[in-house]
């Protein structure tokens, strides 16, 4: 098939009709590449042919398409259905991709004379009653364990129509003789009898199980009146079993019921849509699907795809949906709604918190399949937030420290794949800065870094952080253009009060969402700096503090001092350290010394 000429296709749009209906577009092979729904088929298909889109993937998309197809319906809701059933049918390239959920369990009432309830994960659509998908399997295991031990329902896949019961075609086997069968293979229990049970379990199914509970107390009572307690007591043990089940269901509100609620959770590849079931104030059912994106869809668009398709899954009749925002369709029979405050608001919110959970688990699963992928992920958001060249493999952060002027120090902290790699960092004691100067010290120990790093040859890092504003960095850059660096290492500087990310020569700080991973690596780089700096700060002041005294005895020495110091730990050691200690450890005249010092202070003292 040749490929028609833009002009062509755009004269194919104008005759469309202004109805509700679907839309395929297809490429030069005959694929269909992207299926829509449009409640005005000519405005949807023609906004695709404007002349500039700011969504790359849509502008590709236009180029692939050759052909363009239509289908007129009755109404939009029409259009869901159909675009719904379409992709999932043809699974086009651009479409959004619903995950496959056949391995979720649903609950099974057979089409069939004597219905069956089982587990199964394939739906077939021939008539028979299917609940679910159920997210945990302990929950399916214990309704059907619930049922078969109250209901005595059939487990065998005879056909037990009339007439092969009426002509004993079938035995009863050995459920029937341990009691967990009734036996209607052979007629033991009338159809009519059998379907009361079904129909209780339908109900409960479906969240209705007050209902069940009302009939069986209702039945409880007629059977006692008549004196059969046998069954009374039968009708009980039901009624207590659904007591306890129902005891166990999340109750979130005594007033509402049979209620939808849909709340929508989304990151940069994938959406959730979780789903919650309200029936007579509780949650009866809780489910989330999950959307691959295709072509930057918007929260609506998302959100309104995982209704259909769950409404439509689990054959939901309910009439009010609660959803975090108004979407821009109308569906019969349904009324949307936004709550703003009281028992929906936190249903929703619920229902929001499920999909949040739901997101976070699917991202710890994918960093214990492939940590890489999320290093990938970090460093690429960071690359693109700072607006640099390189990947940042490799991050440097420089933090100065001093106590008004006193023992300038700085330190620098490597992170490598957005983690720290502690054996890197390195301290910096200041050399040829006299007082408080935080520039200059910034200056010093960017230059003494980077040329040392130049003259032996190593490999520089991508991205270099420093913690401070403007007159930080400059002083930072004027370093790096002295050894001819400036350009080849993207530099920035993070100030503390509003974290402002300043760029060299660039008067207008950037700030960063306060949610980003970017900003967060960057906020952990400049925390672990100034821990690691000050640290280094106070051991430095503490051992200047602790040398000072002994500093003061004359004769003594750095060397002499070292020993004191690591026989006794302490300068109030040493001062109530006798005298035969002393000279065991630095010899008799040296003690001699360093005794009579502390005596005489001590007897000044008294004084």
């Amino acid at each position: 098939m040749v490929d028609k000429p833009l002009d062509s296709l755009k004269e194919l749009v104008s005759s469309l009709p202004d109805t509700p209906g679907i839309y395929q577009f297809l490429n030069a092979a005959g694929e269909i590449i992207y299926i829509g729904k449009a409640k005005n088929l000519k405005k949807r298909v023609a906004s695709y042919f404007k002349a500039h889109h700011e969504n790359r993937k849509t502008a590709i998309l236009v180029r692939n398409i050759s052909e363009i197809r239509h289908m007129v319906v009755e109404s939009e809701q029409d259009a869901l259905l159909l675009e719904n059933n379409l992709i999932k049918k043809y699974q086009p390239r651009y479409n959004i991709r619903l995950k496959d959920d056949k391995t979720y369990p649903w609950i099974c009432i057979k089409n069939e004379p004597y219905p069956r309830v089982f587990k199964t994960r394939d739906v077939v659509r021939d008539g028979s009653r299917y609940f679910g998908p159920y997210t945990s399997i302990y929950t399916v295991r214990t309704l059907l364990e619930l049922f078969k031990n109250q209901y005595k329902l059939r487990t065998c896949n005879f056909l037990l129509s009339a007439e092969n019961i009426k002509a004993g075609k079938y035995k009863v086997c050995l459920e029937y003789h341990i009691g967990n069968c009734e036996g209607p293979c052979q007629g033991f229990v009338s159809e009519e009898k059998y379907n009361q049970g079904i129909e209780d379990i339908n109900h409960i199914l479906k969240g209705n199980i007050s209902g069940v509970t009302r009939h069986l107390e209702r039945m409880m009572a007629r059977k006692a009146d008549e004196l059969n307690f046998e069954e009374a007591q039968q009708l009980k043990e039901r009624y207590v079993s659904l007591k306890r089940y129902q005891s166990k269901s999340t109750v979130v509100s005594t007033s509402i019921t049979d209620v939808d609620v849909f709340s929508l959770e989304q990151d940069k590849k994938y959406a959730y849509v979780n789903y919650l079931k309200i029936i007579k104030g509780a949650v009866v059912q809780t489910y989330t699907l999950e959307i691959k994106k295709s072509m930057d869809e918007s929260a609506e668009e998302l959100l309104v795809a995982g209704i259909v398709e769950i409404r439509e899954k689990i054959f939901s009749n309910a009439h009010e949906v609660l959803v975090p925002f108004l979407p821009d369709i109308q569906l019969a029979d349904i009324t949307f709604k936004v709550p703003r405050r009281g028992e929906r608001k936190k249903i929703l919110e619920l229902s929001q918190r499920n999909a949040k959970y739901f997101r976070l688990e699917k991202e710890k699963q994918m960093v214990l399949r492939n940590p890489q992928e999320r290093q990938n992920r970090i460093l690429q958001t960071i690359q693109k937030d700072l607006h640099l060249k390189d990947l940042p493999i490799t991050i440097e952060c420089f933090d100065n420290s001093n106590l008004q002027g006193t023992h300038p120090v700085a330190s620098c902290v490597v992170f490598r794949n957005a983690k720290p790699l502690k054996k890197e960092y390195r301290h910096f004691n200041i050399k040829s800065v006299v007082g408080p100067d935080d520039f200059a010290s910034m200056e010093e120990v960017i230059y003494r870094r980077y040329k040392r790093m130049v003259e032996e040859k190593r490999e520089l890092p991508q991205l270099v952080v420093i913690d401070g504003g403007k007159g930080q960095l400059s002083s930072a850059v004027k370093a790096l253009e002295k050894i001819q660096l400036r350009g080849k290492i993207a530099i920035i500087g993070i100030a503390k009060r509003l974290e402002e990310i300043y760029f060299p020569d660039d008067s207008v700080p950037l700030y960063i969402n306060k949610n980003s991973e970017t900003l967060k690596i960057i906020q952990q780089l400049r925390d672990e700096a100034h821990r690691f700096g000050i640290t280094f700060h106070r051991q430095k002041r503490s051992k200047n503090l602790t040398t000072s005294e002994l500093n003061q005895i004359k004769g003594i020495g750095p060397g002499t001092i070292q020993k004191l110091l690591k026989s006794f730990k302490s300068v109030k050691n040493i001062q109530k350290t006798d005298f035969e200690l002393l000279v065991s450890s630095i010899g008799k005249s040296k003690a001699r010394l360093v005794y009579d010092y502390f005596k005489k202070n001590i007897s000044n003292k008294q004084d």
